[in-house]
């Protein structure tokens, strides 16, 4: 299984014990490739560097040092959740990097979404080349590339797993576990690795995370804004049971104010608009009916939790003509 081409004798991954042999082989593999040596890996906290973080444990425990570089545009609790499933259940070599000054300090002032998305990628590139110039050892570097990856950069377009090593990085070889399956197949390894649903299930989340939902110049108070009614409206969504019936749903705070009022005296802040969506394959997405007493009870709790808040909005536009992000 050391192909780019997936064969086509290849069984789908589709219950625990057929992960289970795959993690077996691929276990095998790894420790064949790597020997006594040491593998470097981005670990985000998302489906596919999340898998390969606890496959790369089990084959070579602290062999593998993991990075995991908090931009300060994660949503609520997610850098708290790597380092308590990896660092503290799983006993990782984990490297935790907080800069999240040194990003929103590049982007102030930047309202293009092209040009956040270029700031955000590119800083967080030389973040994790810097960490990584600080270690001695390392050979190898690990990659979450999934099968679509390798599709999608076939004459299709460039993907940031894909493409060989890094320029000026001393590593002899790519450790890339999961590079033949299908996205599904990757959620149901992680769930015999023993990884939490929360994890495994997580939704579709921009590479430039919270950024493009905090449209045009982000500033730290709507960031704050964005993050903490995000978070309300996926705990209701779970109380609901909805996580597992809608797609993807998240909130945007965009770059404009609205009246209103608050305490009896006219204030003049953001609005927060829900965005949920039910889609097959995201080239099309349609917007659920959500029940009238939920979004009620998710509006009072932004209204009244989150500051500089005074609106909240259910975004109806199905894509096409809209797209499911904002920016």
């Amino acid at each position: 299984m050391d192909s780019n081409i997936r064969p086509d004798t290849m069984q789908r991954i589709t219950t625990l014990e057929l992960a289970q042999a795959f993690i077996d082989e691929q276990v095998k593999q790894v420790r064949e490739q790597v020997g006594d040596k040491k593998v470097l890996l981005a670990l985000s906290g998302g489906v596919d560097s999340s898998v390969v973080a606890a496959l790369l444990i089990k084959a070579i425990g602290k062999q593998l040092v993991c990075v995991h570089v908090n931009h300060g545009l994660m949503r609520k609790g997610e850098s708290e959740q790597v380092i308590e499933i990896f660092r503290d259940g799983l006993d990782a070599n984990l490297i935790y990097i907080d800069a999240t000054d040194r990003f929103l300090d590049k982007l102030v002032d930047v309202e293009d979404p092209e040009t956040k998305r270029k700031i955000i990628g590119g800083e967080f590139v030389r973040v994790f080349e810097e960490e990584a110039r600080k270690l001695e050892g390392i050979s190898f570097l690990g990659q979450g590339t999934i099968y679509p990856d390798i599709l999608e950069s076939d004459g299709v377009k460039a993907h940031h797993n894909v493409g060989g090593l890094p320029e000026d990085m001393q590593f002899i070889g790519l450790v890339e576990p999961v590079k033949l399956l299908y996205k599904d197949e990757v959620r149901v390894v992680g769930k015999a690795l023993g990884l939490p649903a929360s994890m495994v299930d997580r939704q579709p989340f921009p590479g430039p995370g919270l950024g493009v939902r905090c449209t045009g110049a982000i500033t730290r108070d709507r960031l704050h804004s964005l993050r903490e009614s995000d978070a309300i409206l996926r705990e209701e969504f779970d109380k609901a049971g909805l996580t597992d019936k809608v797609w993807q749903f998240f909130t945007v705070v965009p770059d404009f104010r609205s009246t209103g009022v608050r305490d009896g005296k006219r204030v003049f802040d953001w609005p927060v608009i829900i965005r949920a969506v039910n889609t097959v394959d995201a080239m099309s997405a349609t917007v659920p009916e959500i029940d009238w007493a939920i979004l009620k009870k998710i509006t009072d709790r932004i209204l009244n939790e989150v500051p500089g808040v005074c609106r909240v909005l259910y975004d109806l536009s199905p894509k096409a003509p809209a797209t499911i992000e904002w920016e």
